[in-house]
Order: C-alpha cells, then structure tokens, then sequence
C-alpha cells in the first residue's frame, strides 16, 4: 500500500502523454517491466485512461471450490473488488495471462463504470466484450473469451501486489492507458515522470514537424546538436509552449 494520492494536476498531465514517452523517462531510472504485456483497449477512447491501481488476483480454478453457487456468497472476492475499487482508481486483475475465460463482463464492468471508477485491466479476457465497449470507461484484455471465471479463475486476493502481463503492480501505483496498452508507474516516480514526459510530449511535436519538411533524424531524435535545441526553443516560444 501507498499513501500517495493522484493529484488532479499530475492526472491531467498524464492524459496528455503516451506510454511511449512513459516507458523510456522510466527506463531511464532503471525500470525497464512496467509494460503490461498482451493487453489492449477493449475499444479506443478519446482520452488516456489514467487512475490508481486497485488490484485482485485470481489463481487456477479448483473444480470442487467454484461451482456457480459460490456467486451466492456476499463476499465472494471478484464482486467485493467490483464494489469496492474507489471512485477514479482502476480496477486491475491478475489472471496469470489466460484468456480462455472471463475476468469479467459487461455488467460487472457497467457497474464499475457507473461507480465512477476509472479503468479496469485483466491480463485475461472480459466476456460481453462489445457491451465493455461501448462504455465511456476504458477498458482493456487480454481478448474476448465466452466461458465465465469460474471455468479457469478463483478470485482470491484484493489489494495486494500482483504481475498483470508480467509487470508488477502494486496497490496505489499509478496506471497510463493509450492506444498502445498500459503503463504502470510507481507511486513515488508519478509527479515526476508527468512533469518530464509533458516536455517530451512537446519536443516530440517539433521532431514530427522537422521530420515532416525533410530534416534529417541524426542530431535531431536524440537531439545532439545546439542548433535543434535552440529551434525547439524557438517553436516553443512560437506555440507557446
């Protein structure tokens, strides 16, 4: 657990920014497994899915402990998670990378939604997948799969660490979502990776230009000469940045 808060300003910075620029400012500090690997949108959003990690973790289905009578239980663990991620965190599942079965579906996910939570990830698959998209909550999977959890999954564990797409996830860690799948941003590095990567974002803007009228990439993306870093600043003068 952490005690850091997502910020409304570092959110909005995230928005901003891809899982591109956040991969490299992470592997840059060392961190080179925070992709979540085999996962992606469910449906493509106008905007980054960004929110605290609230996490579950499944394990391998036991054949006498997850008849469809468990669901009868109040506390069965996959529905406690449902009704419990907070308000603007994102509900992520550990199905161990395997899709052949529902993490969940698109009433669990409508709930989530409608609870104002911000995301959900499963390394598994999400059933009813084309009701999970149409939904303004980002989503994201491993691949649509029919058969329900309890075929393959026990929901066990909520909040505690978990590997979804073999990236390590802890509760309260921060989690960017774009087009290309999802990042995971440790809670302490959050602040400082949006401010560096709002930059990035800007400086990857003015390369695209350059490239675009015909500049050549060497010196430029890295930029190594004197003279690109003083028309990047020229453009950001210019474009008010």
């Amino acid at each position: 657990m952490t005690d850091y808060v997502l910020s409304d300003d570092t959110r909005a910075k995230l928005k901003r920014v891809s899982t591109a620029s956040v991969a490299t400012q992470l592997y840059k500090r060392g961190l080179r497994n925070q992709f979540i690997q085999g996962v992606r949108p469910v449906s493509e959003k106008a905007e980054n899915m960004v929110g605290q990690a609230f996490t579950l973790r499944y394990i391998p289905a036991r054949e006498d402990r997850n008849q469809l009578e468990v669901f009868r239980n109040a506390d069965h663990p996959q529905r406690v998670a449902v009704e419990t991620c907070p308000e603007g965190q994102i509900l992520v599942m550990d199905a161990r990378g395997d899709a052949s079965a529902a993490t969940a579906g698109s009433i669990l996910v409508t709930r989530l939604a409608v609870r104002g939570c911000a995301g959900v990830v499963s390394d598994g698959g999400f059933r009813d997948a084309k009701g999970i998209g149409e939904l303004n909550m980002p989503a994201y999977s491993a691949g649509a799969s029919a058969p329900t959890n309890l075929t393959k999954h026990e929901a066990l564990d909520i909040n505690v660490p978990i590997s979804c797409g073999g990236a390590p996830v802890f509760p309260g860690d921060v989690l960017l979502g774009d087009a290309d799948g999802v990042m995971v941003i440790p809670a302490h590095l959050a602040d400082e990776i949006a401010e560096v990567c709002s930059g990035m974002e800007s400086f990857e803007e003015f390369v695209l230009e350059e490239v675009m009228a015909g500049a050549p990439i060497i010196g430029l993306y890295p930029c190594t000469k004197d003279e690109n870093q003083k028309k990047f600043e020229a453009w950001c003068t210019k474009n008010g940045r």
